[in-house]
């Protein structure tokens, strides 16, 4: 009987609609999202969308099946009521029946959104939901401006939305202990302000305006009471306004848009996959980035060296192999997979890695490197490290490097001259990559990059042959003297260094020349600004001299 009842409640479930999980979204960036948010995105059917939503979010987190309704406007492009939203996410669990509906909601749902109205039809029409509360932009947006909203001499904290229909009774909300945090569209904001002032609070109160909270696109402004219905013209949605005394302490405690590449945009002349931790490191000093692949990873044209030597290494050809790069290690792992073979064919080998993000990918295929420098990551750190050959403790006296056609012969010589017997193998092509998008290489050319960072030589050539030369005004930063003299050959200006051959050494120089720009523009007497806008403007002081 067990059997029957199980498949009976199965088919049950598969008729009814959809349970509905009201997910908060968050303010706006993305590492704020719950653990449980992210989860249910990868699992589900469908997913409602609101206004603010980020599409690239939805997309890097959903799977490729999945149906996205846009509940912000209907079909003819106006502004979606609670009444109709509600309907909408009805209709859409009904109609992925024994599945799962993401009601996405800027970001926390029970706050200012419309999850009482959406949930309460979802009770009315018998539909299971749940909810998993997000990061509100009331108390993010604040924060990462740098504006604490309480302090010890703080006595109560009002939170109001302007922009619903009916003008909010702000009476309340005027003694100089009380911090106001306001959420509406810039121009509800106006008569706002004019109300606080009318009931009787000081037009000297600290007020901060804050658009685009908590993405790298933030952009705060100090005003007062008084002047804000002036400071407040011009600025676009999202906007959230924060009156009361502890605005004052922006100047003292504002972490995020003070971060040394805030705002920067960054070229990544890089393939995705191997761009990653650039990436995220960059956003972590406020950067955004943008990836371009200058290469293209290609199988050899004669696959039989590189088969040979897979060979060799199960038959006991070699005492040692060596990886100087990350797509070799793919390359020979694809091979390995081709030939039936896993990771325990290397027993009894010793295996070298250029560095960490080598050795990184090593360890995801279960490797664990004998040999990774400590010093330079590279094939003269790799050498200086290498143990000569013995002829008492090397039973055999031959290395196996499998890289790319276009490797220098560094390595080959050195390990040579210490008595080792080389097999230099192709194990994969890197050709050109195809120029980028006509928008982008403009924006390299005309400077709207703030920042480009060479990883290697061959980076460089082929980023000016694809898409052409960056900027003068662009910060060029280069991963080590090989790659500085390559850029200075191609007539670049080469302004940063890394200490170190590592991409995470690279973008740590770069946000180092960063903060010296700060620095330098600060006791100038001017306003920071990034290397982009510093070339916007002097463009504009020529046009107006000209005229």
């Amino acid at each position: 009987m067990t059997p029957q009842r199980s498949t009976a409640n199965a088919t049950t479930a598969a008729r009814r609609p959809a349970r509905v999980a009201f997910v908060g979204a968050g303010p706006g960036d993305a590492s704020l999202m719950t653990v449980a948010s992210v989860e249910l995105l990868a699992r589900a059917d469908a997913v409602i969308t609101d206004q603010l939503t980020n599409e690239e979010i939805v997309a890097s987190m959903t799977g490729e099946d999945v149906e996205i309704v846009d509940a912000s406007h209907g079909e003819h492009g106006q502004q979606l009521t609670h009444a109709s939203r509600a309907k909408l996410v009805v209709k859409t669990a009904k109609a992925h029946k024994g599945g799962l509906v993401v009601r996405l909601m800027d970001g926390d749902p029970a706050t200012f959104n419309g999850l009482a109205e959406e949930a309460a039809a979802l009770a009315k029409a018998d539909i299971d939901f749940d909810v998993v509360p997000g990061v509100s932009a009331v108390s993010a947006v604040p924060s990462y401006a740098g504006v604490p909203l309480t302090n010890r001499s703080t006595g109560a904290l009002h939170v109001v939305s302007v922009s619903g229909s009916k003008r909010p009774d702000l009476s309340a909300s005027v003694r100089d202990d009380v911090t106001l945090v306001l959420l509406g569209l810039p121009e509800h904001l106006v008569p706002a302000f004019a109300d606080l002032l009318a009931n009787g609070r000081d037009g000297d109160t600290p007020v901060a305006l804050t658009q685009g909270g908590t993405t790298t696109s933030q952009v705060t402004h100090g005003t007062t009471l008084a002047e804000a219905a002036d400071a407040v013209v011009g600025l676009e949605v999202p906007t959230l306004a924060i009156v009361g005394p502890t605005v004052a302490m922006r100047s003292t405690l504002s972490w995020f848009e003070t971060k040394p590449l805030y705002g920067w945009n960054v070229l990544i002349p890089r393939t995705k996959d191997q761009a990653g931790p650039m990436t995220k490191q960059l956003l972590g000093h406020g950067a955004t980035s943008e990836v371009v692949p200058t290469i293209s990873v290609e199988p050899p044209r004669t696959p039989q060296a590189v088969e040979r030597a897979v060979r060799g290494l199960v038959t006991g050809r070699y005492q040692w192999i060596g990886f100087t790069s990350v797509n070799a290690v793919k390359a020979i792992r694809e091979k390995f997979e081709e030939f039936g073979l896993d990771a325990r064919a290397f027993s009894g080998l010793k295996i070298a890695a250029v560095g960490g993000v080598t050795a990184d990918a090593l360890r995801e295929w279960g490797i664990e490197p004998d040999l990774v420098p400590t010093g330079e990551m590279s094939a003269r750190g790799l050498l200086e490290e290498w143990p000569p050959y013995d002829e008492v403790l090397d039973p055999i006296d031959r290395v196996f490097l499998p890289r790319a056609d276009i490797a220098t012969d560094t390595l080959v010589a050195g390990l040579q001259e210490m008595g080792w017997q080389v097999d230099d193998v192709t194990a994969y092509r890197t050709v050109r990559a195809t120029p980028p998008p006509a928008p982008t290489r403009d924006a390299i050319k005309q400077g709207a990059f703030d920042a480009v960072v060479f990883t290697s030589s061959s980076t460089v050539r082929n980023l000016v042959g694809i898409a052409g030369k960056p900027h003068p005004s662009t910060v060029i930063a280069c991963i080590g003297p090989a790659t500085v003299k390559t850029a200075e050959e191609a007539g670049l200006r080469v302004d940063v260094m890394a200490p170190e051959a590592t991409g995470a050494s690279l973008v740590e120089a770069l946000a180092e020349h960063g903060r010296k720009l700060v620095t330098a523009a600060i006791e100038a007497g001017e306003e920071p600004q990034r290397p982009s806008a510093r070339r916007k403007k002097a463009a504009t002081r020529r046009t107006k001299a000209k005229g």
